[in-house]
């Protein structure tokens, strides 16, 4: 949260509304490129290490050289394909084909981000709790740092060629800093691998892939659709206000995907899950709730604490923006299921659905409504997802 919020000021105070969009736009860039690549590496490497952990590195290493080989797989096409294709992806993304550099470099860091997710789930896998967290607490103040010296040097440029670098960074303090751990160590990473556990892994990698082409695409157009309806000001003004959501949510994402992630993959049994999945509602929906309210009372001094004075018309898309928030998390208790169990085509499929659904009803509201159409679309689309989710919840979680 820290580092989300000191990067935010950073940028607003250099760059201004019009920077805090184009810098999400960059993210949005990142966030695909490093979800396909690292597909193998996420949630998949998190549940068989969870589940395999009790017959020691020899019972996992068969799922990490599955992941390994994905990897590789990915990393051969998406590395080669991103600096080909560099020209039309920056002139669709950014509308300037001149910045088709960014495209090239988030590509060629890619195995370091790659290496960042891997190694994090793996440690999360085992449960090593304090050394997740410790670990991350680094990697993030390293990264936040160089960010910030990036942005202070270069201005706007130094933010979106930070923004790229961000993750990478963190992955190569994960690297360094695991070299000497029992389980880094060629053997329980190289070496013949069957179909069953390639098949495993790889239904993670559709999952994955499909999450990572399908949030940050969706972000994409629906950032295009405002910059085209209401121009990039207030574009940038929802840019704030979304950032604002993601980084204080991110303390509750990194709850579910550190315990409640590997809590269900070790749960066998519909009826057993529904439990797991009311227990931890109990907890974490309360604090989602406290946290909304909280953001909403204080975001004038959010917003001036965070950005600048310039993003003022800000605080009138926080409360709609607030709603959707607590209703994401709710269908997201739902939805861990899916990846627990390894339902490959209920993903997907939902994926694809649903941001598309937000696509379209974005543009229906932000033609309708202006930028406040964003936030419309977003609670909208949440609520339809949590009522999917619920009534179905027993199909996917057997």
């Amino acid at each position: 949260m820290a580092s989300g919020f000191v990067i935010a000021k950073v940028v607003a105070i250099y760059t201004g509304p019009t920077g805090i969009a184009m810098l999400g736009q960059v993210q949005g860039l990142v966030s695909a490129l490093n979800g396909i690549t690292a597909a193998p590496a996420g949630s998949g490497v998190v549940r068989y290490t969870a589940e395999y952990q009790a017959e020691g590195f020899d019972g996992c290493a068969p799922w990490w050289r599955a992941s390994l080989k994905w990897t590789m797989v990915l990393l051969a096409v998406v590395i080669p394909g991103g600096c080909l294709f560099s020209k039309p992806l920056a002139l669709w993304i950014f509308g300037d084909v001149n910045y088709f550099w960014l495209v090239v470099m988030t590509a060629l860091a890619l195995p370091f981000s790659v290496a960042n997710t891997l190694i994090a789930s793996v440690i999360n896998g085992q449960h090593q709790y304090r050394r997740f967290i410790g670990l991350g607490v680094v990697s993030v103040f390293v990264a936040t740092i160089a960010m910030v010296l990036l942005v202070m040097k270069a201005n706007l440029e130094g933010a979106m060629i930070a923004a790229v670098l961000f993750s990478s960074i963190s992955g190569l303090v994960m690297l360094v800093s695991s070299l000497q751990q029992p389980w880094f160590r060629l053997k329980y990473w190289w070496g013949a691998t069957d179909g069953t556990h390639l098949k495993g892994i790889g239904g993670y990698v559709a999952m994955a892939v499909t999450t990572a082409l399908t949030l940050p695409i969706s972000l994409l157009v629906v950032r295009k659709i405002l910059i085209a309806q209401v121009g990039w000001e207030q574009a940038g003004h929802w840019q704030a206000v979304w950032k604002i959501s993601e980084v204080y949510l991110g303390v509750i994402t990194m709850a579910l995907s550190t315990y409640f992630l590997p809590k269900l993959a070790s749960l066998d049994g519909v009826d057993v899950i529904l439990k797991e999945i009311k227990t931890t509602a109990k907890i974490v929906i309360p604090v989602v709730i406290i946290l909304a309210a909280l953001v909403y009372i204080l975001r004038d001094v959010a917003i001036k604490l965070i950005f600048t004075e310039a993003f003022g018309p800000a605080r009138e898309l926080f409360a709609m923006q607030l709603v959707g928030d607590v209703v994401k998390i709710v269908s997201w208790l739902y939805a861990y299921p899916m990846l627990s169990r390894g339902a490959t085509k209920w993903f997907m499929g939902t994926e694809i659905v649903f941001s598309a659904s937000f696509i379209l009803l974005a543009y229906v509201f932000v033609v309708r409504y202006g930028v406040q159409g964003a936030n419309y679309a977003y609670v909208t689309n949440y609520c339809l997802y949590l009522i999917f989710l619920y009534k179905n919840i027993k199909r996917f979680s057997r």
